[in-house]
C-alpha cells in the first residue's frame, strides 16, 4: 500500500508545537528511519507567512487547493474554540470528506471539524478544559471528553497537546501496522502504545519507574505479559494494597488495570503477528491470552479484525531493525 498523502491546515496564531506533530510522527527521518515517510504538505487559506502562538512567524508555501488531493487532512489546533474558521477552510474539509478521505482534528482542532458539520451523530473528544464550550456549541456530537482520542471511522478525533501524538501514532499502526509505530514511538521517546479510551486528565503524571511504585508495577507487568496477571499481583509488585493500589492506578492512568492489561497485550499481539511467524497459538501465549479464542475475541473488539487477517495485512510491511 503506498504512503498516503497528507495536508495539514495551518490557522493563524497555530502552536508550532500542534502543528509539528504530524511530520514528527508520520514524515520519517534523515538518514531513513523506521518508515517510508508520509508525503506530507502544510497549506494555509494563504500562502506565506504564518503568525504562531510562540511570537514568530512561519512560512507556509501552499494554499488550500492541495486539501483537494491528500488521503488525510489533518486540523491541528484553532485559536478560538468561541468562534468558528473560516469558510474556506471549512469548505476544504467537508469537499475532502465528502471525496472519501480522513478527516483529523486535533486538540481544539476538533472544534473546525465539528463546524464543518463532520461531528454530527458521532463520537468525538476536544481538550477537556473546553469541554462546557464544545457541548454547548455542538449538542449533535457525542462528546467523550475523558478519552485520548476517538476513532469515528472516516473521522477522528484527538485530545490536548500530546494525545496529538497518540493519535497520530494509532493513524500510524492502521496503516503501518504496530511494529513500526512502536519503532517511530521509541525514536520520538513517546508511549508506544495509550490506548483510545485512557483519560487524558489524570491527578499526576505518570513518572518514571524508579520513582514510584505504581509506575515499577506497570512497567513489570508490560515485560510480563506472558503470564497470568491481574490487580493482586501489580499490587503486591508495588507492595501496597489492592484497594490503595486500585486508587493509585487510576490516579496515575485515568484507567483501570483490566483494561489497560488488555490494551497492552493486544499491542503485544499485534507486534508479534507482524514480526514474527509464531502460530496465532502461540501468540496468544506469548501475548498473555491463553488460547487462540480468546486472542481472536480480544483482538476483534478492539481491531475489528481477526489477527489471521491482521497478519496477511500487516505482516510483509514491518520493518524490524537489523
Amino acid at each position: 500500500m503506498p504512503a498516503p498523502r497528507v495536508a495539514v491546515i495551518a490557522a493563524d496564531g497555530i502552536s508550532p508545537f500542534h502543528l509539528s506533530v504530524p511530520s514528527l510522527v508520520w514524515g520519517g527521518e534523515e538518514p531513513a528511519g523506521e518508515m517510508e515517510p508520509w508525503p506530507i504538505d502544510v497549506a494555509a487559506v494563504r500562502p506565506g507567512p504564518v503568525a504562531t502562538s510562540a511570537g514568530y512567524a512561519i512560512g507556509v508555501a501552499h494554499g488550500l487547493d492541495v486539501v483537494e488531493r491528500a488521503d488525510i487532512v489533518v486540523m491541528p489546533w484553532w485559536h478560538d474554540p468561541h468562534r468558528s474558521a473560516p469558510e474556506p477552510v471549512l469548505d476544504a474539509l467537508r469537499l475532502a470528506h465528502d471525496r472519501g478521505a480522513r478527516v483529523v482534528g486535533l486538540c481544539l482542532g476538533s472544534f473546525v471539524v465539528a463546524d464543518a458539520g463532520l461531528l454530527d451523530g458521532r463520537a468525538a473528544t476536544t481538550h477537556w478544559k473546553w469541554e462546557a464550550v464544545f457541548r454547548r456549541r455542538f449538542p449533535e456530537v457525542d462528546l467523550r471528553p475523558e478519552e485520548l482520542y476517538v476513532d469515528a471511522g472516516a473521522v477522528i478525533t484527538g485530545a490536548g497537546a500530546t494525545a496529538s501524538v497518540d493519535t497520530c501514532l494509532y493513524v500510524l499502526a492502521q496503516r503501518a501496522g504496530q511494529s513500526v509505530a512502536n519503532q517511530v514511538a521509541r525514536r520520538i521517546v513517546a508511549a508506544p502504545h495509550r490506548a483510545g479510551g485512557q483519560a487524558q486528565y489524570i491527578e499526576a503524571p505518570v513518572p518514571e519507574p524508579g520513582d514510584d511504585p505504581i509506575a515499577r508495577a506497570m512497567a513489570w507487568a508490560a515485560g510480563a505479559l506472558d503470564i497470568p496477571l491481574g490487580i493482586d499481583d501489580l499490587a503486591a509488585h508495588a507492595c501496597m494494597s489492592r484497594s490503595s493500589f486500585t486508587r493509585a492506578f487510576r490516579a496515575r492512568t485515568g484507567t483501570s488495570v483490566h483494561p489497560w492489561l488488555v490494551a497492552q497485550r493486544v499491542a503485544r499481539a499485534q507486534d508479534l503477528l507482524e514480526t514474527t511467524d509464531l502460530a496465532v497459538d502461540e501468540v496468544a501465549r506469548h501475548a498473555g491470552f491463553g488460547t487462540a479464542p480468546r486472542l481472536r475475541s480480544h483482538f476483534v473488539a478492539a481491531l475489528g479484525v481477526t489477527p489471521t487477517r491482521y497478519r496477511s495485512d500487516f505482516a510483509a510491511r514491518a520493518v524490524v531493525p537489523g
